[in-house]
């Protein structure tokens, strides 16, 4: 495997073109597995890292984008990793942080963070689900502990927001979600409430829909104005969730409340290599649902390969999308 190569599309500064390399295929090392990619779903912060917009997700360049995949395991490194060669798995496990990412025919992976690929989906669809499930799924479950009859209120039902309000109706609360007037059916098909964020003011829905008490568990996903407003909707005791809280608020409204607040940092495992496990039982737990029927993915049908990913790109840009868009790396 020495000699080996792999094609891989390698960014070598912000906003420069995709490049379509040949280059060394990586050897796992203990704990991690070889993969061969089959799937790289396009996330916006892909975009931010492009442009040199992302000091967060700390990726140097020359770099190798893509964060979600979904593939089979080529080979092993050396020590238990609990899968073997020829295991389909999917995960969230790179394009971050200085990682490879998986806009590439192979990636060397740390194996505690996959799990594996639900049995009912196509790597196509599995590859869209790694970045969303584990975001809404460390705000709900990990952060607010949702529980059944709860209300929940989920702010924005963009991919964050589709899997929170999946995965809230799972565990048994009522799900209420605000958006625009055109996210309304899809809202409804995924079992929530919709609330038109154009013709519905906060205090109106909370009237409607909780009696003026507000929600036990409020989920940004949109940040800015949407966090403030989230403050002033939580009931009494109740927990504000968001993975975009990064403006300045003020916390009268959730003092006053005495509700608590929650941040959700999706890449910390990537990054600093502290709860990487916890991210493969995350992605254990989205198989289990997948497979009961009760999460399902969201794909832009469109079919983009590995020489098209700046034209997927621009998608997003132009918010053309119709779901996540997927790039497939290999047959």
């Amino acid at each position: 495997m020495t000699n080996a190569v792999m094609d891989a599309l390698v960014l070598h500064g912000p906003n420069a073109p995709f490049t379509l390399a040949s280059i060394a295929r990586p050897e796992p090392v203990a704990g991690q597995v070889l993969v061969r990619i089959k799937a790289s779903s396009v996330n916006p912060l892909d975009l931010k890292i492009r442009s040199g917009n992302a000091a967060h997700a700390k990726h140097p360049f020359p770099a190798i984008l893509g964060m979600d995949f979904a593939g089979t395991i080529e080979a092993l490194g050396a020590g238990e990793c609990g899968f073997a060669v020829g295991d389909d798995v999917y995960g969230l496990a790179g394009g971050v942080g200085g990682l490879q990412g998986s806009l590439a025919q192979f990636a060397a992976v740390d194996a505690s963070l996959l799990a594996p690929k639900p049995s009912n989906l196509s790597m196509r669809e599995a590859a869209a689900l790694p970045l969303v499930f584990i975001t809404a799924w460390e705000g709900l479950v990990d952060r607010a502990q949702v529980q059944a009859r709860q209300k929940v209120l989920v702010l924005g039902a963009g991919g964050v927001g589709q899997m929170a309000i999946q995965i809230a109706s799972a565990f048994g609360a009522e799900v209420f979600a605000v958006d625009t007037a055109a996210k309304g059916a899809t809202i409804e098909r995924l079992g929530a409430t919709a609330i038109d964020r154009e013709q519905t003011t906060p205090q109106e829905y909370v009237g409607d829909h909780t009696g003026g008490l507000g929600f036990d568990v409020v989920y940004d996903t949109v940040g800015g104005a949407a966090l403030d407003t989230a403050f002033n909707v939580v009931r009494r005791f109740g927990h504000v969730v968001s993975c975009l809280g990064w403006s300045t608020h003020s916390l009268a409204p959730l003092s006053f409340r005495a509700a608590t607040y929650s941040g959700v940092f999706t890449l910390l495992p990537m990054l600093t290599g502290e709860g990487r496990a916890h991210h493969g039982d995350i992605m254990r737990e989205a198989t289990r649902l997948v497979e009961a029927g009760k999460v399902v993915p969201f794909v832009d049908p469109r079919s983009f390969k590995l020489n098209a990913v700046a034209d997927a790109h621009r998608e997003i840009e132009n918010r053309t999308a119709a779901g996540k868009i997927v790039i497939e790396i290999t047959d």
